[in-house]
Formats: C-alpha cells, sequence, structure tokens
C-alpha cells in the first residue's frame, strides 16, 4: 500500500515510525478527515486470527476530542470483519488510553509469533515499549 505525503507527514509529527508501512502487505490504514484534512490515522495488521493495531495518530491540534477513540473503535469494527479475534498493540506512551478502551497489559514473551516477527515488534518499538491485548467481541 502507497503511503501518502499526509499521512507521513502527521505520523512523523507524532513520532511514529513509518519506514516499514508500505511495504506491509497485511495492513489497512483507516483516516479520519474535517474540512478535507487529514485529522487522524490507525492501522491494522492482519494475521489470521490476530491483529496488531498501529500507526495510531491523531493531529495535535485536534487531540482530547474523542477522535483517538473513535479511530480505535473503527480499527476494532474492521478487525472483526476480517476474522481477528484479538488486536494486539505497542506503545511507549498511551497505555493509560489503551487501559480505558479495554486493553491489558501482556507479557512480550506471550505475544503470538505472528505479532513477535513484525518488524514493529521486532524492530522499530523499542524493548521498553509496552505490549497491550484485547479480546475482541464480534457480533457472528
Amino acid at each position: 500500500m502507497a503511503l501518502s505525503k499526509e499521512m507521513e507527514a502527521l505520523l512523523r509529527e507524532a513520532g511514529l515510525p513509518t519506514s516499514d508501512l508500505s511495504f506491509c502487505p497485511h495492513l489497512e490504514l483507516l483516516g479520519v478527515r474535517e474540512s478535507g484534512q487529514l485529522l487522524g490515522l490507525v492501522g491494522v495488521e492482519r494475521y489470521k486470527e490476530v491483529g496488531l493495531l498501529r500507526s495510531l495518530v491523531v493531529a495535535e491540534t485536534h487531540r482530547g476530542q474523542g477522535y483517538g477513540a473513535f479511530l480505535v473503535s473503527q480499527a476494532e469494527s474492521l478487525a472483526c470483519r476480517n476474522g481477528i479475534q484479538r488486536l494486539y498493540v505497542l506503545t511507549v506512551s498511551a497505555a493509560d488510553f489503551f487501559t480505558r478502551l479495554g486493553y491489558q497489559v501482556t507479557d512480550r514473551r506471550q505475544a503470538p509469533e505472528a505479532i513477535r516477527v513484525t518488524t514493529e515488534f521486532s524492530h522499530l518499538c523499542p524493548y521498553s515499549s509496552i505490549l497491550m491485548s484485547k479480546g475482541l467481541l464480534c457480533a457472528p
């Protein structure tokens, strides 16, 4: 998938990695726009019944207005539609945010192999980042 310059700029402003996004065949990105401006972005990497929530970003000028929670909700719905039963996320600074959304801290050693071998898990995120996960309650 091609990462637009607008998406890349938003991610870079937040200090999030972008180097592997264009080469990730299992990634779908969702965004939210207002008046034509990209305000937020989130991605889901699919690996059968598990997925990696990544690249969650909201423009600094629009934080605290519910866009982040909205994007996570949309990503979870996308994950359900694609048969994902559990989502994982790596974070350095947003553990409290994800906890409020039902994610729980997960021991990195307990991550499924499909998640451990992702570029995000194995190379891009520091070992000090917190792994969190959430079982999804998907309607049949």
